[in-house]
């Protein structure tokens, strides 16, 4: 069968992993134990890349309707047929080592009978690493069966009668009457740990690990205070950044997909199952603001010790345990999703230069120590590590924020993260009164704000540009008032809106730049970039044309308020990697920018 559009899926995790489940019950993304393991259900990418079903088995089943329940990360569909409905539910388990670093992932997949009859379908077709090993299925009694092959092992149980089939995999038929509860758990366990006679999950467990699941994500998500109309999507995107984020460490990864291309078709394949220094800290920047305080913390400390307290070992990217090395390779072996490839795991953009990420950690810190966290003495050496880097290398081209495949440039959103650094780090030292080369800071700083004026600014058009030397215009320009480079309402800056807008638009959505960069294929409009000229609008006080970006941008999610990283909007769908945590943390910024900038309803009175 063929693996259904991107928008038709949804996600579950479990804050060291995920799943990507679709409107028809199919598990067709999944890696494990971690978000960049290899995978057990690749369907999404490969024909042959293994998937499980839960799903009617009628041929005249309704599609399902499904949606999430309240505040968590718990999947609902309805499962209707002529003579039935039932209620699947699909998550991760939280309940046992959700803090700490175990190998063993539950999936839970709960059937309830609602109304009459209805005939369901199980298939379990594993097939580890990226589709190349078909497991060796191996029965241990009780309705309890392993797959196994290389390094992976999956343990599965279910109540509905499992039994092998001829294509490496396991099969169930039942049929589920209102009030019966049909019960599905998938186990990652190492292939060793099942050779110790593994004992099948009590049904009462399994129920109580569901109910469990669904009390720790409320207990999470009712954490922040949100109102106004805007307050579901808010908690939604929320929500979806805590699932990409690693509990055992506090990394957050870019996204849980790796190769869904940005071009159909195309060559723009790229992995990004990895923490960002960026997106990251832009992550836990928006969940700050909700007053989540804690993911923003875990982060801090995640890059310090990644780095080894170094600006030296600064990466771009880290494993989500904190790994350096992660080579990209080209699985050759079948072209991936619609043809589009390579399929690639790793990413070689780990060994880039490039000079914004000292700026967000700098501003990171300035952030955290206006929450009441002044940094202490080995953290306030890393980051004096830090401002000295941008004050050393801010001359240097590099690949900027798009990760630049061609020939490193000036680009002056690198230019003006460097200077946020230094600017930050200054304000850190006087406020912390630490001290710091604040003489050689200052100079370097007012070097980099000259230069940016001088070589970054197009005076005849009155607008900031992507790179020095060069004329074309970036969506990237959108991020400078919000490092404090310049003020929203600076006429330069509205003068940037007008003419990014200008050249970007792409029906209402932006592109993110307006130049060749060497890649084969036209890209989508990139989400983010819609959601951060929202944010421009709204504090230039033109919430009208604000709030039209903003209704547009949203509209481009799917109907659980997720969103991909961009949109074709000839074809009307979602392009690259998803859920994308940059367009969701966009997302969440846009919607405070309106809520600040909306004068409240008046309150009607009566006479």
């Amino acid at each position: 069968m063929h693996a259904p559009d991107i928008a038709d899926y949804g996600l579950i995790g479990d804050c060291h992993t995920a799943a990507l489940v679709s409107r028809r019950g199919e598990i067709d993304w999944c890696c494990l134990p971690r978000f960049d393991s290899g995978s057990a259900f690749a369907r999404l990418l490969l024909p042959d890349g293994g998937t499980c079903i839960v799903a009617p088995d009628d041929d005249g089943a309704e599609p399902s309707l499904r949606d999430y329940l309240d505040g968590t990360l718990v999947l609902v569909s309805t499962l209707q047929v002529a003579g039935g409905r039932a209620r699947l539910y699909d998550c991760f388990a939280m309940d046992r080592g959700t803090e700490r670093g175990e190998d063993r992932r539950t999936l839970l997949r709960i059937v309830d009978g609602e109304r009459g009859a209805l005939p369901l379908r199980i298939l379990i077709r594993p097939r580890f690493d990226y589709g190349e090993v078909e497991p060796w299925i191996r029965h241990h009694g009780r309705e309890l069966y392993s797959a196994v092959g290389g390094d992976d092992g999956l343990l599965c149980w279910s109540d509905a009668g499992l039994a092998p089939d001829e294509e490496h995999g396991l099969v169930a038929q039942t049929v589920v009457h209102a009030g019966r509860r049909v019960r599905l758990v998938l186990e990652f366990r190492r292939p060793e740990q099942l050779d110790d006679a593994p004992q099948p999950p009590e049904p009462a467990d399994i129920d109580r690990r569901l109910e469990q699941t669904i009390a720790w994500w409320r207990e999470w998500s009712e954490r922040a205070t949100l109102d106004g109309p805007d307050a579901a999507g808010l908690r939604r995107s929320a929500l979806v950044l805590k699932g990409l984020t690693y509990a055992p460490t506090g990394a957050m990864v870019a996204a849980v997909t790796t190769s869904l291309p940005e071009t159909p078709g195309g060559e723009r394949t790229w992995d990004y199952r990895y923490a960002w220094i960026r997106d990251a800290v832009m992550a836990t920047r928006s969940l700050t603001r909700l007053g989540y305080d804690a993911e923003a913390d875990a982060f801090r400390r995640f890059i310090e010790r990644s780095a080894a307290g170094s600006a030296d070992n600064l990466r771009v990217f880290y494993g989500v345990g904190g790994e350096r090395r992660i080579p990209e390779q080209e699985l050759g072996r079948l072209d991936g999703r619609d043809g589009a490839g390579p399929v690639r795991v790793g990413n070689s953009a780990a060994e880039q230069l490039q000079l914004d990420a000292f700026g967000h950690l700098l501003d990171q810190s300035w952030r955290w120590f206006q929450r009441g966290h002044p940094p202490d003495d080995d953290y306030w050496r890393f980051l004096v590590a830090l401002a000295d880097a941008a004050a050393e290398r801010w001359r240097e081209p590099d690949r900027g924020i798009w990760e630049w495949r061609g020939e490193p440039r000036h680009f002056v959103h690198s230019k003006a993260l460097c200077w946020s650094a230094l600017h930050h780090g200054l304000e850190l030292a006087a406020h912390c009164m630490r001290k710091a080369p604040e003489r050689r800071w200052r100079k370097a700083r007012d070097e980099i704000a000259a230069a940016i004026e001088r070589d970054g600014f197009d005076d005849r058009r009155g607008t900031f540009v992507q790179a020095f030397g060069h004329e074309a215009l970036d969506a990237a320009l959108l991020r400078l008032p919000a490092i404090g480079f310049v003020a929203y309402d600076d006429p330069r800056m509205v003068g940037t809106v007008d003419a990014v807008r200008e050249a970007l638009e792409d029906d209402g959505l932006l592109r993110r730049y307006e130049i060749s960069d060497e890649l084969p294929g036209r890209e989508g409009a990139f989400l983010p970039c819609s959601f951060w000229l929202v944010d421009c609008l709204a504090r230039q006080d033109r919430v009208e044309e604000a709030r039209t970006c903003f209704d547009r941008a949203i509209a481009t999610a799917n109907d659980l308020g997720l969103f991909s990283e961009e949109f074709d909007m000839r074809r009307r769908s979602m392009l690259g990697n998803f859920p994308q945590a940059l367009t969701h943390l966009s997302h969440i910024e846009a919607a405070l920018a309106l809520a600040s900038a909306t004068p409240p309803a008046p309150v009607e009175t009566q006479e």
